[in-house]
């Protein structure tokens, strides 16, 4: 898959789920990606809409479950642990 294009094997998208009313996988990656304490990624193509400029023919999405031993760190500043954020 990544050797489709170019643009293949860079990301096109990351998000990070949110909504804590969806807590089970329901394997709907439209309603996956967006449970809370999940990170999601694809590779590819991205949405000019959302700014994004990588252009490829994949769009390939993964979401991983950070919920449980994990930890998300931005500049070095601990954001994230085991599903919950400590920001505010």
């Amino acid at each position: 898959m990544i050797k489709t294009d170019k643009g293949a094997s860079y990301l096109g998208e990351l998000g990070i789920g949110l909504n804590p009313g969806i807590n089970t996988f329901t394997k709907e990656i439209l309603f996956d990606e967006k449970i809370y304490g999940t990170v999601h990624l694809a590779l590819g193509q991205s949405y000019k809409e959302c700014k994004g400029t990588n252009q490829s023919a994949i769009h390939w999405d993964m979401v991983k479950d950070l919920r449980k031993n994990s930890a998300i760190y931005v500049d070095d500043k601990l954001i994230f642990k085991n599903g919950k954020y400590l920001i505010k």
